[in-house]
């Protein structure tokens, strides 16, 4: 295989080790360097597999400097991977401006999937799946989460968001606020020793845990607004808005003209009901 000037997304496990690829394992061997969000915690990694490789550490800080710099050597005929602490790259990560670096300068990119939060959370939550949207961390500016959260009021898709345990009572009181009585499932610890999913609703979930002692990595899957079903239009509605309109003055064949280009039913069947 040529390794040569490319760049690999590779994900990697959010908790249990043996959810690795033999593709993955094999792209972080061969690789030329690897470009990780904690070094520290793709060590931990590496050292399971036996593999020793060069890193160069590239996170939110320093994403912009470094993205250029490991541009430069896949350009120069180097190979990298750009793994993050826990899952796919790139999503709700800054690997995704490094990403956008290399599709800029035409650099070759190809994706080693592995495990990810958003759609392991979203497979057991029990609620629809069909179309969802994926909104990251909530913001921990009031007016910010507020304004984000109120978009979503009318939002019909099922909604994933991530949270930190330290923010979880915050967000269950938001949802509440914001959202009123919704199913809500809480996916904690995914794919590890303490795994719990929590099939509730968001006045639930607030009575048990708005005190903050539910610990662990969370992802939210909360329930989309349901679609209002309008009352359907009857001739006897048609009718009624013509008399209304005859009370007021119109002569019935316009007020059953109008009538009927409100309501959708003809003109002469209104017309009939009103003589």
């Amino acid at each position: 295989m040529d390794y040569n000037g490319i760049i690999y997304v590779v994900g990697t496990p959010i908790g249990n080790l043996s959810d690795l690829s033999d593709r993955a394992k094999r792209v972080l061997s061969e690789v030329d360097f690897i470009a990780a969000e904690d070094t520290r915690v793709t060590l931990k990694l590496l050292n399971h597999l036996g593999i020793k490789k060069p890193m160069i550490s590239y996170f939110e800080h320093n994403k912009l400097q470094r993205g250029e710099e490991i541009c430069a050597r896949i350009l120069g005929g180097e190979s990298c991977a750009i793994v993050t602490d826990a899952g796919m790259p790139c999503i709700s990560d800054p690997g995704e401006e490094l990403i956008k670096q290399c599709a800029e300068k035409g650099i070759r990119t190809e994706v080693v999937p592995g495990p990810s939060a958003v759609i392991s959370a979203l497979c057991v939550s029990g609620l629809a799946t069909g179309r969802f949207t994926f909104e990251g961390f909530l913001s921990v500016n009031k007016k910010s989460r507020k304004e984000h959260l109120e978009a979503l009021l009318n939002e019909t898709r099922t909604m994933i968001f991530y949270e930190a345990p330290h923010k979880l009572a915050n967000t269950l009181k938001d949802f509440y606020d914001t959202f009123g009585v919704r199913k809500l499932t809480i996916a904690r610890e995914l794919t590890k020793l303490h795994e719990e999913i929590i099939r509730t609703d968001t006045e639930e979930a607030l009575r048990h845990y708005g005190d903050g002692s539910l610990k662990g990595e969370m992802v939210l899957v909360l329930e989309g607004a349901t679609l209002k079903e309008e009352k359907a239009v009857t001739l006897e509605d048609a009718v009624s808005i013509a008399e209304k309109l005859i009370e007021s003055g119109t002569k019935a064949s316009e007020a059953a003209k109008e009538a009927a280009a409100v309501t959708g039913f003809k003109k002469n069947d209104i017309y009939r009901e009103l003589i």
